[in-house]
């Protein structure tokens, strides 16, 4: 028995016509990556869902249509999670080097999982998470704000990608994961690595992370404490040691891909869009609305919840073959919802977060951690500017997270008297996050360019 739906029909297809057009669009070309709402205007001349490629040699189908991505998040019994039934990487078709590998290969984790081992897993988690107060959590989020923060404000430039929000979600995710703070540098830097690494380092590195992880388990089954690795070992769903290892494997390496991507989506708003950094400089807007903005415009993972057809199904015009993996283009679904008249502002109808069974379980703390995140930063260095026109900003490539690849700014520092009387000196557009403007050129000349010499002379010793 399937789910009914207007748009899926379990009629059995030979085959779908349009996987292996020779216009198949790239999801990890730089062109992507500029403006992927070209691609998805593009996609939806074929209907609902369209073939992409996610990678060299990784054929998918992408569904950019609201409804139809509603049917496919709430028909468990049509589309299912488990990774193993992905044909082309079955029969040795995917690339072994592939990238998307590490965040589509099946794993013995809730998020490959369905029906009633999903249903278990997913409570211990939901609930494990639910132990954590508000207050602990936002005392996390501070601290390791603070410390990162404390690094490069004395300095008066930063990448806030590379430099706070790359490093922030996943510090927290270690700490209220129970690691001893002598573990929380090694194991940052073997999550820091799976992520940005691919191929064999890739593999090495998820090993060791894998390592740490089984260690701290051990070290919680003999010392137990108020922590999410010893609250999951403590639910009545009775977790083995190697599902304890995996829902932490997804609770801090992939469950924190996303919140570096909406930190430095909200941070990257702040610092380019008028209509944002001038209501806060005003004391009108919150950072919570500038949060909703950036799940309506940019959701941080913008094409994800991969799920796989039982048997070919038609969806719309197209026809989805069994084995194939379906990606929901959160960003495109977004998209087409926002052009409906309305207000985005407090609006929750976007599927940011996904929807159905593999929803996201941490929604919630994910927006706590982002908010508390950007007020932080905001709170500690409220006078700073980008160190490049927004023109000039570059978007990370591939077809998952959506975020800028750098986000440098300066800012007076705060052992600098002569960098601050220089900050007040500034032409306006140079001043403020919270005011932002742009610069004549971003190359150094006109007035900007000679304040921004004198700002880094001044600041790297050299003097005016």
């Amino acid at each position: 028995m399937t789910d009914p739906s207007p748009y899926v029909s379990d009629s059995p297809a030979s085959g779908c016509p349009v996987v292996g057009n020779s216009a198949t669009a790239q999801l990890y070309s730089p062109d992507f990556a500029a403006d992927p709402h070209l691609t998805y205007h593009y996609l939806r001349r074929f209907g609902p869902v369209a073939p992409v490629e996610l990678a060299p040699g990784v054929e998918a189908m992408l569904v950019t249509d609201y409804d139809a991505a509603l049917q496919v998040l709430r028909s468990p019994k049509t589309f299912v999670k488990d990774a193993r039934r992905w044909q082309a990487l079955a029969e040795g078709r995917v690339p072994p080097d592939s990238p998307v590998l590490a965040m589509m290969a099946w794993k013995p984790s809730s998020l490959f999982a369905d029906g009633e081992r999903h249903r278990r897993l997913r409570t211990a988690v939901r609930e494990s998470i639910d132990q954590l107060d508000q207050h602990t959590l936002r005392k996390y989020v501070t601290r390791n704000a603070d410390k990162l923060i404390d690094r490069f404000g004395p300095v008066g430039q930063a990448d806030l990608m590379s430099d706070y929000s790359a490093l922030l979600p996943l510090q927290v995710f270690i700490a209220l994961a129970g690691f001893p703070p002598s573990y929380e540098d090694i194991v940052l830097a073997a999550t820091a690595g799976v992520m940005n690494a691919s191929g064999p380092e890739a593999a090495r590195l998820s090993e060791e992370f894998l390592g740490h992880l089984y260690d701290l388990v051990a070290h919680k089954r003999r010392q137990p404490g108020a922590d999410l690795t010893s609250w999951l070992m403590a639910h009545e769903a009775g977790l083995t040691d190697d599902e304890l290892v995996s829902e932490l494997y997804l609770l801090i390496g992939a469950g924190t891909q996303p919140e570096q991507a909406f930190i430095g989506n909200v941070l990257r708003l702040l610092l380019v869009d008028s209509r944002f950094a001038g209501d806060l400089q005003n004391g009108t807007v919150g950072v919570e609305d500038a949060l909703d903005e950036v799940l309506w415009v940019d959701p941080p993972m913008a094409n994800f919840s991969v799920h796989f057809a039982l048997h070919d199904v038609r969806l719309g015009d197209a026809l989805i073959p069994a084995g194939v993996p379906t990606l929901i283009s959160h960003a495109a679904v977004t998209e087409q919802l926002s052009m409906l008249p309305g207000q985005r502002i407090g609006n929750r109808a976007h599927l940011a977060w996904g929807a159905g069974p593999h929803a996201c379980p941490v929604q919630d703390e994910a927006r706590m951690i982002a908010a508390i995140a950007v007020e932080r930063l905001l709170d500690r260095i409220p006078d700073m500017a980008l160190a490049v026109h927004p023109d000039g900003l570059r978007w990370r490539q591939g077809p998952f997270a959506r975020c800028p690849e750098s986000l440098p700014v300066f800012f007076p520092p705060d052992s600098s008297p002569l960098a601050e009387d220089l900050a007040r000196s500034a032409p306006p557009g140079w001043g403020s996050a919270l005011d932002p403007g742009s610069p004549n050129e971003d190359s150094g000349q006109g007035s900007n360019g000679n304040w921004r010499r004198r700002f880094w002379a001044a600041i790297s010793g050299n003097g005016a």
